[in-house]
């Protein structure tokens, strides 16, 4: 897998994910440039450069820009919907589901929305932000590979159900042929479901989230790893650790000989191809992976 197919990682997601954008919040559809007559121009440029402050204070919130993003994308389209919090009215929107355990990254959308009200308010919807945020989050962390332009102009949604990220979003336990359903259901075809997964080249996840593969067989996993690495992380308790989702930002002292098949960072947390090495020596956390 050559590094720029990664290039493709959000490029694809965004492109599929704008037709379901139009009908599930906007009666238009959403175009490139749509801020540029809007507050002088600068809008894109608030949230790259609060993006990139963001980064540079905690570079995992990267991660968890992107993971937010198509949390919120697979759903009911780019709609913002997985922002809401609980309220009487609905005490369980998206943002409470298991399947989305671990969200980050909301405070830096807090920041990023309160740059924009105070230069320009009531002009950008939440859910444009956070599509321009998981760009920016990308771009940062490819080193500028990842770049490309975000359509505009979305309404926020105002429907959030946990039962809707339940039911939509691919399960860490899926097996190929599942997989490929779940992302057709989209309008992914098999490689762009095989791209978008080189986002877990970055980023954390919950023991919960793949303990199934503590037992599985050493034709599906490196056995080293299964028993040395993630089965020490995540021990037989109660508590729900997280681990690197690469093992190029785990324990070198951990990995021990496994350390001959780490693919080099090109500094911090590298949305990169090491997701695929990784994968072609069973050396990935998820059964979906």
């Amino acid at each position: 897998m050559k590094v720029s197919a990664v290039v493709l990682v959000l490029v694809a997601f965004q492109a599929a994910a704008a037709a379901a954008v139009v009908q599930a919040t906007a009666p238009g559809t959403p175009t490139v440039g749509y801020y540029n007559d809007k507050c002088n121009g600068s809008v894109e440029g608030i949230v790259r450069d609060t993006v990139k402050a963001a980064l540079d204070a905690d570079i995992t919130k990267g991660a968890a820009l992107v993971r937010l993003s198509f949390h919120d994308c697979f759903v009911r389209g780019c709609d913002g919907s997985v922002l809401l919090d609980p309220t009487c009215a609905n005490p369980y929107p998206e943002k409470t589901s298991g399947a989305n355990i671990g969200l980050r990254g909301f405070d830096v959308i807090d920041a990023i929305k309160a740059n924009l009200e105070s230069a320009c308010p009531s002009t950008v919807s939440c859910a444009d932000t956070l599509a321009f945020a998981a760009r920016d989050a990308s771009r940062y962390l490819s080193k500028g590979g990842i770049d490309y332009a975000v359509p505009a102009g979305r309404l926020d949604g105002v429907v959030s159900s946990a039962a809707d990220a339940e039911s939509n979003l691919p399960g860490s336990t899926f097996d190929v042929a599942t997989l490929i359903s779940n992302f057709a259901a989209k309008g992914f075809t098999p490689e762009e479901l095989v791209i978008l997964s080189g986002a877990h080249s970055i980023g954390r996840a919950h023991c919960s989230s793949f303990r199934d593969r503590l037992s599985a067989p050493s034709g599906k996993i490196n056995p080293y790893f299964r028993d040395n690495v993630l089965a020490k992380d995540c021990g037989a308790g109660p508590a729900d650790p997280t681990v690197e989702n690469n093992i190029r930002d785990q324990n070198a002292t951990a990995l021990g000989n496994l350390t001959s098949y780490v693919v080099p960072a090109s500094g911090g947390a590298s949305l990169d191809n090491s997701y695929y090495i990784n994968n072609l020596n069973n050396l990935v956390l998820f059964h979906s992976d």
